[in-house]
């Protein structure tokens, strides 16, 4: 092995590893002496509804009705705009530009920056319709149940949000939380204990209103899938704690099934929202496989 003082200078090691000097360039490196296909005019067979870019991870600022009320999470972006058909491509750089923009300001995600944000974006890329897409997980305490230990939750949320030119906007919203299900048929036919499951309620939901300050999605979603499940899940347990978990599931049990309709109960009954999609998935504890249930309601059908 070689010494300090026995290595080649860096620029020589590079060279050792293949580096080659730049060759003397012919094309130009002004912009405005570069072509700009993206802007090419022609008749390209098909208009298209998105084009943009997506898995973009940049800081959020979330608020929620639950502590922490005020929160910097991580967001994963889709932002899209349509494309005419006599158009090639898009500006694409512009889409992160404007992000950037947003979050100098500290891109909170409020229905209203949202909105802001689609139809700049449809202004910027002179485009007559544009999509945001954001993942993102949403941090709440919890306290355990007796002994009132306090410890930091989280569910996955996600929104979507459409603008076009008529100044139509629609935001769907999603949530995913995990919970706890105790299965009926085991506690039934057994004569002591019954199997339980780690249970997954994914709601998907269209806001009934596009601006409604009052309440927190979020939240509603969350309690409408953890309070028909046999059991919350907590952070922190201790035995106390533990012996009314496990008790209250044998007490509440639920097929896959019952879960999917209750929570689409609690949505039904919600005006917050004017269509929604529930699925459940059970990851069982004595089966291979998972159970799996799905149901769509649009209400402003019947």
């Amino acid at each position: 092995m070689k010494t300090n003082d026995e290595l080649p200078s860096k620029t020589e090691r590079h060279v050792l590893f293949g580096s080659v000097p730049p060759i003397k360039g012919t094309k130009a490196t002004n912009k405005k002496d570069m072509p700009d296909l993206q802007n090419t005019a022609n008749d390209f067979l098909f208009p298209l509804d998105r084009v943009g870019i997506a898995n973009v991870t940049h800081p959020i600022v979330v608020r929620s009705h639950y502590d922490p009320a005020l929160q910097t999470t991580v967001g994963t972006f889709k932002m899209t705009t349509s494309l005419d058909q006599h158009a090639k491509g898009i500006n694409m750089s512009r889409l992160t530009e404007l992000l950037h923009d947003y979050h100098l300001e500290g891109f909170e995600v409020t229905e209203e920056r949202l909105i802001a944000f689609t139809e700049e974006l449809a202004l910027r890329m002179e485009q007559r319709s544009s999509d945001i897409d954001i993942s993102f997980p949403w941090f709440f305490e919890r306290e355990s149940p007796s002994l009132k230990k306090i410890g930091m939750m989280h569910a996955d949320c996600g929104i979507h949000l459409s603008y076009n030119d008529q100044n139509e906007i629609k935001i769907n919203v999603s949530l995913t939380a995990a919970v706890t299900t105790l299965c009926p048929c085991s506690k039934e036919i057994s004569e002591y204990s019954a199997h339980n499951q780690r249970g997954f309620v994914t709601v998907e939901a269209e806001l009934a209103e596009v601006l409604n300050t009052k309440s927190d999605w979020k939240t509603l979603l969350l309690e409408a899938a953890e309070t028909n499940a046999s059991s919350l899940l907590y952070p922190v347990l201790k035995r106390p704690d533990e012996k009314f978990v496990t008790e209250g599931a044998y007490e509440n049990p639920r097929f896959v099934e019952d879960l999917t309709r209750l929570v689409a109960a609690d949505l039904y009954e919600n005006p917050s929202f004017s269509s929604f999609k529930v699925m459940c998935r059970n990851e069982e504890s004595i089966h291979q496989h998972d159970a799996f249930a799905e149901v769509f309601v649009d209400k402003r059908k019947g």
